[in-house]
């Protein structure tokens, strides 16, 4: 569910709105029971849900991690489930240009990441989930783990103060820590065939790099994933600002910064986190097994003790 990003003019964009359907229930369901493998092995954790409005739409800006699907999902799932609030991610149109993909990506509400498809959204009074860093910040550099890539981008702050809709800032930490990034674009760029993508490709700047993860294959590690929900920030203050580019940037700053916020106190979480490993995770399930079990019995020898007193006491 990688998010908007500015392309090359007119790289596959829609030329009118194009906002499906959200997902079934039956269809929620099906993507509860795909994900939870996945779910049990990176165990996430959300911080400041209690931040999240349920009583209005909003717009939720935050991060982009490596590779951008590992994470994504669960985040949208978590939201619903925790929050009963359905965002509609707005995603890269480099993925609505893949047959089968972007048909996947659609049946489970992520939307074509125009202005026209998100003014759609919000007209419609939908929750929205952007991450302004795009493509460039889901094929991370080297030495760019946790970095902002957003560039001079502010138009989700122009949208947000357009409609109205508060800003909720969110971070993720976690998946950027799946990977190691052993080649990356501007490797590639630097090699025979860097002129070749740079004439032919639409994105020369969105490369996927070549990772390594579990040992020495290309399997994610199994880390733990930790999000974070920031206070909203309130856009209805600048009400008719919406053309004004100083504006929206203040806006966009504010938002910058309440994710980096976020990151950082997620970060220091993680460090304080006696479950963030999967062993350790796996150690304390077992001992929690046990425990309970030993409970139970001790619970089941006390109630069979207990009747035996009684018929002793009776016979008496």
């Amino acid at each position: 569910m990688a998010a908007t990003g500015a392309g090359r003019p007119g790289a596959g964009r829609s030329k009118r709105p194009r906002v499906v359907r959200r997902p079934s229930e039956a269809e929620l369901t099906a993507a509860r029971v795909l994900l939870t493998p996945w779910q049990w092995v990176t165990a996430p954790r959300f911080y400041g849900l209690e931040r999240v409005p349920r009583d209005r739409p909003a717009l939720f800006v935050g991060n982009h991690t490596l590779m951008g699907v590992l994470d994504a999902p669960l985040l949208v799932l978590g939201l619903y489930d925790r929050c009963g609030v359905f965002v509609r991610p707005l995603g890269d149109h480099i993925h609505f240009q893949i047959p089968v993909w972007r048909d996947l990506l659609s049946r489970f509400g992520t939307v074509d990441g125009t202005r026209e498809n998100c003014r759609a959204l919000m007209r419609a009074g939908e929750s929205i989930l952007v991450f302004p860093g795009g493509g460039r910040e889901v094929f991370k550099r080297r030495g760019e783990r946790y970095h902002l890539i957003w560039k001079q981008r502010t138009g989700f702050a122009r949208l947000a103060i357009e409609f109205g809709y508060p800003v909720v800032p969110f971070a993720a930490v976690g998946a950027d820590d799946c990977f190691d990034i052993v080649v990356d674009g501007n490797d590639l760029m630097r090699t025979p065939i860097g002129p070749l993508i740079e004439e032919y490709s639409p994105r020369p700047d969105t490369i996927p790099p070549l990772l390594r993860g579990l040992g020495p294959t290309p399997l994610p590690r199994p880390e733990r994933f930790y999000f974070w929900f920031g206070k909203p920030i309130e856009t209805s203050a600048y009400r008719g600002c919406a053309r004004d580019e100083s504006v929206c940037f203040a806006v966009r700053e504010r938002v910058r910064r309440a994710v980096q916020t976020g990151m950082r106190s997620l970060q220091a979480a993680r460090s304080r986190d006696p479950d963030r490993e999967l062993a350790a995770r796996l150690v304390h399930g077992l001992q929690a097994l046990a425990g309970g079990m030993l409970g139970g019995a001790t619970a089941s020898a006390k109630a069979r003790g207990g009747r035996r007193s009684r018929r002793a006491t009776a016979e008496r």
